[in-house]
């Protein structure tokens, strides 16, 4: 039964190696998704192509359901898996500016390593700004950041008990959030193209 690492079944080597391998595809799955294109992720705020949006809502949607699944069948320890304390006033402040630098540079940090190992310009640039905010981060912490970090905590969340609901129950409604959002998205990616067409990547040969 998983975990597997918090159970002491496998050590720290073997624990780094599974994160590898599965890093390595995830790059791989992006570079062949083609979110290696700065194109694609803007695409989801300009309304041009939301398919980044419909990957990672699947994506979330595929683990909750498994890990769901598995905990109710024994098959993993939900109480073991790791999760953070949710301090919502940094995370939301967090989130504004990452969601600013998704529009401006067009990356995720995901991506961006990705699209720098391809040998995209753009994307060498995006890392490197992303080291030196880590390393501003690093050296204004105890100045700026130490107190702030610490605001608005709520402990360890879970937003079905916190609503006062079931796990099913919120898997459902946020299921078929999904899938209201898939169709409202491509409803308003086909009015955008058919009044501002917008050329593929095949086309603009990048």
């Amino acid at each position: 039964m998983g975990p597997l690492f918090p159970q002491g079944l496998i050590n720290d080597p073997i624990n780094l190696l599974i994160a590898v391998i599965i890093g390595i595809g995830f790059g791989v799955g992006l570079e062949a998704g083609g979110f290696t294109n700065t194109r694609k992720l803007a695409g989801v705020f300009y309304g041009y192509d939301f398919v980044v949006l419909k990957v990672f809502f699947t994506a979330a949607m595929t683990g909750a359901i498994g890990l769901f699944l598995m905990n109710n069948y024994g098959l993993i320890d939900i109480d073991l898996t790791f999760y953070p304390k949710t301090f919502w006033i940094p995370t939301l402040t967090a989130g504004i500016f990452m969601g600013l630098g998704f529009i401006i540079g067009g990356f995720c940090p995901g991506t961006s390593i990705c699209a720098a190992s391809t040998g995209k310009i753009d994307g060498m640039v995006f890392v490197l700004g992303v080291f030196l905010g880590i390393t501003g981060y690093g050296f204004t912490y105890e100045a700026i950041f130490e107190k702030f970090r610490g605001t608005g905590k709520l402990g360890k969340l879970n937003i079905a008990d916190w609503f006062g609901i079931s796990n099913e129950l919120f898997i459902f409604i946020v299921t078929v959030i999904a899938i209201i959002a898939f169709i409202v998205v491509d409803k308003i990616q086909k009015r955008v193209n058919s009044t501002n067409p917008v050329p593929n990547i095949e086309e603009l040969g990048l």
